[in-house]
């Protein structure tokens, strides 16, 4: 039997938004934004300083930052996705993520980011699951992306907690923490 090579920058594998999304999958995509607080906590639990400044690849954002990354960054998305709530064709403005992960508030105590993400999770899936079925084909335009419906904003913020949590995973297990 071969291994194969599994990308340390992707080890989930890259995004892919479903061509449809029903309602089961779209609730389990929900139920994969509640659970991660939990289970970013869990990926992260016992790390030291020297854990958590280290790169989770050659290159690559230190665990310090990726947690940082994800407060900032579903911070976004949760804004993002009440914008296609609430307005006709948003815009969805991109931002430069290795900018933010390399400001000041990237190499602090983490602390404070997983409150964030705990708080904001608990909102987000609130209100997620207060919207009514009609809501998630709303459609906002992405920078990057290009028109983006709100179930495709939901598939693709389920995928980019569990990436960022696989890759300090994916850390840990390698260098046997």
């Amino acid at each position: 039997m071969t291994d194969i090579a599994v990308d340390v920058r992707y080890p989930i594998g890259d995004a892919r938004l479903p061509a449809r999304f029903d309602a089961a999958a779209r609730a389990a995509a929900i139920a994969q934004i509640g659970a991660l607080p939990f289970q970013l906590h869990e990926a992260v639990r016992a790390l030291g300083p020297v854990e958590l400044d280290t790169p989770y690849r050659d290159g690559g954002w230190t665990v310090r930052q990726v947690v940082h990354h994800l407060a900032d960054s579903h911070l976004n998305a949760y804004v993002r996705h009440k914008l296609v709530a609430t307005e006709q064709a948003p815009p969805l403005k991109a931002y430069d993520e290795n900018a933010w992960a390399a400001l000041a508030d990237a190499q602090g105590a983490i602390g404070a980011s997983l409150l964030l993400i705990d708080a904001l999770h608990a909102r987000w899936v609130a209100f997620l699951c207060a919207l009514p079925e009609a809501a998630f084909a709303r459609t906002g335009v992405h920078d990057e992306r290009g028109p983006m419906t709100l179930d495709d904003l939901v598939a693709l913020y389920a995928w980019h907690g569990d990436h960022h949590v696989a890759q300090i995973a994916a850390l840990r297990a390698r260098q046997g923490w």
